[in-house]
């Protein structure tokens, strides 16, 4: 097995009396593509919110690259290599595609960065999403695909060792969708480990290694993506008794 980049023991979170998740066991391989999948209000999005640090667990431990995150805030978490884009992109709107990426490899990645090198790596990594062309256009001009691979080029500008990308699919056409696989695959090729949430279901098992299954805030369900689709669990987690 490679080396562990991100382990959570015995996760849970309630909020009042409702369990959001319950003693969740998960861990990341370095580089490894990790499938977080499961139906509406299985927990993904809380568990994903514990991992960056949106959210405090109420018990288990998080740990990563060997030391004990449990406990500490986003900005620190995002310093170390944890990285995160979002379901509904929020760029800086009054700043160029290229001055959004100065943001996160000024502060996030600031003691990986040479502040002389800080935007010929922001053009470095426009190239690698395919947004060279529109380095100086205004972010808030750009079409919904364009404003997914801006979301993944600022996260991956973080410089990370792990990047949860939150459904970065969502609502976008087949070509669209696998536009952004692309760039997911040539960000996993640089050595970034990445746990894909998703519920378009072709793009999570084309781009898994290994695809954990969450239900009503457990984990019920991991395995290869081959095993995941004859999983009975998971079947009926998805499609009922």
């Amino acid at each position: 097995m490679s080396e562990v980049v991100l382990q959570v023991n015995n996760l849970s979170k309630r909020f009042g009396g409702f369990t959001a998740l319950r003693n969740v066991e998960l861990h990341v391989g370095a580089g490894e593509r990790l499938g977080l999948i499961g139906p509406n209000g299985s927990g993904k999005t809380t568990m994903i919110n514990c991992i960056s640090g949106a959210l405090f667990n109420d018990e288990g431990t998080i740990t990563f690259e060997g030391r004990d995150i449990t406990r500490m805030p986003p900005h620190q978490r995002a310093n170390l290599g944890i990285a995160r884009s979002f379901q509904i992109p929020k760029p800086f709107r009054s700043m160029t595609v290229l001055e959004n990426l100065r943001v996160p490899l000024e502060y996030a990645a600031h003691a990986r960065t040479s502040r002389r090198r800080i935007m010929d790596e922001a053009m470095e990594v426009l190239e690698l999403i395919g947004l060279k062309d529109r380095a100086n256009q205004n972010s808030a001009g750009l079409t919904q695909v364009d404003m997914r691979k801006l979301e993944l080029a600022r996260a991956l500008a973080a410089k990370p060792r792990l990047l949860v990308s939150d459904e970065a699919m969502a609502g976008l056409s087949s070509s669209e969708v696998d536009e952004i696989l692309e760039i997911l695959f040539a960000l996993n090729k640089r050595g970034v480990a990445v746990i894909m949430i998703e519920h378009i279901m072709r793009a999570v098992m084309r781009f898994s290694e290994r695809v954990l299954v969450l239900d009503a805030g457990e984990k019920i369900a991991e395995g290869t993506p081959k095993e995941i689709v004859h999983n009975p669990d998971v079947e009926r987690a998805y499609l009922g008794e």
